[in-house]
């Protein structure tokens, strides 16, 4: 028979070693304050749900992401949550039923059937923050302000956020009436900056201004004059579009405002999310890096589907990656330690006891190992007995 490596991972699927580890299980806590400190209240949602929990709302684009099975105990499929965004809005809407903004955060593992674009991991630590329950660009704000007081505790340098708005697109296509084939076309183009295949799509539409506002879509991604040029082009255009415009140019400016060291991009023809998100949405970007290190966007009503629609809006990262491209540091501690003798001295548990109470890491000895192991294991300290009581002294190496 074939021997069997068994210590071998699936590909994209990883072990966290001890230092990466620290500073990872760091990053959670600190970040998981942050977030309370903002008034967000942290749930944790299960693994495995059915499948068609999973894949509501947002969830329909996840769908080739999700690992699915079969239940043998109620004979329903299951899935292997891909994304935690469906399940906080579960909790949302039936769980807690609150009248009122709820604020939710979370923090767990997702698993991917296949890797993300320039990536090679399936499996991340989904980090985020959700608020349910209020319709106004301030919610927008907040949940952007968060996610990038997030990045600035882990200490990402260089952050550039692109921002954009689904609704300018959506009413386009809807006051021109555009069918199904057309406009996956349409979108489609739109992704690729394809100038050419926009304007021959949008010629066949027969109401001239509405076929330029689409066509000048593709040529709408900078700087803040985006936003200038944009009220050019969008002039006389249904009064949804020009809301959407304004609430995206109030978002810019308190965030200019706000973080005026963060550079703001624009860009109306990129539709991230665009089967779910139906409003503002953002990417946080840093140099070297071919994915966004962070990303969110309004998602009105993604609650229906479990009995109440809510206005929500929200953000998530990959916790990994943001210690991977973030300077954030380990508890220090984990670097120091005392050495303990082997043993049942009196007094010597009794010591032990007080000392991690005090939040100090201590190794005990096992039978057999002597002081001079003490340094391999990241003590640089000794307990040892003196003076008739247990003392604390720098390990001599």
């Amino acid at each position: 028979m074939p021997t069997v490596d068994r210590w071998l991972l699936p590909d994209g699927i990883e072990e966290v070693l001890p230092e990466e580890a620290a500073r990872t299980e760091a990053a959670r806590r600190q970040l998981l304050d942050l977030f309370s400190r903002w008034g967000y209240d942290l749930v944790i949602t299960p693994h495995i749900e059915y499948l068609e929990s999973l894949l509501t709302g947002s969830g329909h684009d996840l769908d080739l992401q999700t690992f699915k099975m079969t239940d043998r105990l109620s004979g329903r499929m299951l899935g292997l949550r891909a994304d935690i965004t469906p399940q906080v809005a579960r909790i949302d809407a039936h769980t807690l039923g609150a009248e009122g903004p709820s604020r939710l955060c979370y923090c767990g593992s997702v698993l991917h059937t296949l890797p993300r674009p320039l990536s090679t991991s399936r499996s991340l630590i989904q980090l985020g923050a959700e608020l349910y329950g209020d319709a106004s660009s301030a919610s927008d704000i907040e949940v952007i302000s968060l996610m990038l007081e997030t990045l600035a505790a882990s200490r990402v340098e260089n952050v550039h956020l692109d921002l954009g708005h689904v609704g300018i697109y959506r009413g386009l296509v809807q006051a021109a009436e555009l069918d199904e084939a057309t406009e996956r076309a349409l979108f489609d183009a739109l992704q690729r900056k394809a100038g050419d295949e926009v304007r021959e799509l949008t010629s066949h539409i027969t109401q001239p201004e509405l076929a330029a506002m689409l066509s000048g879509l593709v040529d709408l991604s900078g700087d803040a004059q985006v936003l200038e040029r944009a009220h050019v082009l969008l002039k006389g255009a249904p009064e949804s579009i020009m809301v959407a415009l304004d609430e995206l140019s109030e978002i810019a400016r308190v965030l200019g405002r706000r973080y005026p060291q963060v550079p703001l991009y624009f860009d109306l023809a990129e539709l991230r999310g665009y089967h779910y998100h139906t409003g503002v949405t953002f990417a946080a970007f840093i140099p070297g890096t071919g994915q966004s290190i962070a990303q969110g966007g309004r998602y009105d009503e993604i609650g229906r589907d479990f009995g109440r629609a809510r206005p929500a809006t929200g953000f998530s990262t990959d916790l990994r990656l943001l210690v991977a491209c973030g300077e954030i540091q380990a508890d220090g501690r984990r670097d120091r330690g005392i050495w303990a003798p082997h043993g049942e001295q009196p007094g010597l548990q009794e010591k032990v006891a007080e000392l991690r109470q005090a939040g100090e890491r201590v190794i005990a000895a096992l039978p057999g190992q002597v002081d001079a192991d003490a340094a391999q294991l990241g003590c640089d300290r000794i307990l040892r007995f003196a003076n008739d009581g247990w003392q604390v002294d720098e390990l001599q190496v």
